[in-house]
């Protein structure tokens, strides 16, 4: 029988807000442990927690990102479960009334458009952290982590391939990082994936019993549980199996997932209104404030690159990755740069060196008006191309206006028709073989004597001009 796959996806984000979610302490990852801990995030009798106005904000900025609906009227749950992480043992969440609800996020996979349904975007508190890398056998709870702000964003069963997971999951992480609402830092567990997977006879339309996969470190992680997890209940059903809900764990080493615990269902958490915390009431006048605080996002930057600049598809998806480098090309065309020029040396030569470097666009002390001031000296005949690429290195190490380095260095291009034709004949006499075979009908081999040329004026001469020169020169002969 042919299946198909159906996969879900639970994204926690760790909102990074300076405090927790219902207390003051702060919420600082590298803390050492148990410093940031009140009775409250400890969940001590009679204590009294308080939401976080901060945490509200950057959900509904989500939501909104998100296309979704913002309640007008939200509660806090109590969702109830045993284990070491979770002190008071329960977690305040959202269940049947949660703040953001009934979006979508639109993704491209293959070069076609998809559009990926949001269920739910709902506020809750993290948990402790365990730790079993003490020695000795020895295991222990930190919790600092415990009550960080934490959105958990849920889709509808829309996706169908590991493929489109991983494609959801990148566009989503550059919305994140667009609002500034999180680093998702995966390896330090401020963006956690947990995909849903079940197969079904192709063409029905009946749910098949579901997995859930945890302990996936990486986006490519979840690409790769996907793939095995499907691979694993194909090869169940086939052989007459039954496949069980169940949550499993991601063994990064070998590749594989591994049974944890049986999955619960929504009745053995026991959910209840919180009695300690207000509802959360949103009118207009708090929703429209949000939305005008979204910055612009990056599917809409990356049309107006294209609509507007005419960059290409691939120019406009590089230079819009983040909302930095999106924010450094922006500044660079203002200050006068063309845009397609501007883009041509950001996803050329500068990411090119930051990635040597391994930083990013904000390691770079090149402004973007000293960019376009480069650009511009290019432009103007100044200097060439290759003296260009030559100061790069230090503009972005040491930044300094491109200009005055040029004038400093006595890097001007040579640009002096006298001084290059006499320069031109002595190419001609001292390289025959190319000479002739430009006479001889091959075109090409003019780039070998303009080489030598640049050669000869250490980068400064202005190819363009030697080009032309040259040219000239040969076909006169």
């Amino acid at each position: 029988m042919e299946y198909e796959p159906v996969i879900g996806l639970e994204v926690h984000v760790e909102i990074n807000s300076r405090s927790k979610v219902f207390c003051a302490c702060l919420n600082n990852f590298h803390s050492p442990p148990n410093s940031n801990v009140c009775p409250v995030c400890l969940g001590m009798p009679g204590v009294l927690p308080v939401l976080n106005v901060a945490m509200v904000d950057a959900s509904m900025a989500v939501g909104l990102a998100l296309n979704c609906t913002i309640s007008r009227w939200s509660k806090m749950d109590r969702k109830h479960y045993f284990y070491p992480d979770l002190a008071k043992s329960y977690q305040i969440s959202q269940y049947d009334l949660p703040l953001c609800h009934d979006g979508y996020l639109d993704i491209e996979v293959d070069g076609a458009s998809k559009r990926v349904g949001i269920t739910r975007a709902h506020m809750e508190e993290d948990t402790a952290r365990n730790t079993h890398t003490i020695g000795g056998g020895i295991s222990g709870v930190d919790f600092n982590r415990c009550g960080v702000p934490l959105l958990e964003i849920v889709t509808e069963p829309d996706i169908f391939s590991a493929d489109e997971a991983f494609a959801y999951l990148t566009a989503l992480k550059q919305i994140l990082e667009y609002l500034n609402v999180s680093d998702c830092n995966m390896e330090e567990g401020s963006l956690r994936a947990e995909p849903n997977i079940s197969v079904r006879p192709k063409g029905s339309t009946t749910l098949g019993v579901k997995t859930e996969v945890k302990n996936v470190a990486s986006f490519s992680g979840v690409r790769k549980a996907i793939e095995f997890e499907i691979k694993r209940q194909v090869k169940a059903l086939d052989s007459g199996e039954a496949v069980v809900q169940e949550t499993r764990g991601w063994d990064a080493d070998r590749g594989i997932t591994v049974s944890q615990r049986v999955k619960e269902s929504a009745h053995d958490y026991r959910y209840f209104p919180d009695p300690d915390l207000m509802p959360v009431v949103v009118d207009d006048a708090w929703e429209e404030r949000i939305r005008q605080s979204l910055p612009e996002l990056p599917q809409a930057r990356k049309r107006r690159f294209r609509e507007d600049l005419d960059l290409s598809e691939y120019d406009a998806g590089v230079v819009g990755m983040t909302k930095d480098l999106a924010d450094y090309f922006d500044a660079a065309v203002v200050a006068g740069a063309p845009a397609k020029q501007a883009a041509n040396w950001i996803t050329g030569e500068i990411l090119a060196t930051l990635a040597e470097r391994k930083s990013d666009i904000t390691a770079c002390k090149m402004k973007p008006e000293a960019l376009a001031s480069m650009i511009g000296l290019i432009g103007d005949g100044t200097i060439s191309g290759t003296i260009a690429k030559e100061l790069l290195p230090d503009l972005i190490e040491s930044g300094g206006d491109p200009k005055a380095i040029v004038e400093e260095r006595g890097l001007v291009q040579i640009s002096d028709s006298a001084e290059l034709e006499e320069l031109a004949q002595a190419i001609i006499r001292d390289h025959p073989g190319p000479a002739q075979e430009f006479r001889d009908g091959n075109k090409k081999a003019i780039g070998f004597l303009v080489g030598q040329a640049m050669k000869a004026t250490k980068g400064k001469g202005n190819p363009k001009l030697i080009n032309q020169i040259l040219t000239d020169a040969l076909s006169q002969e």
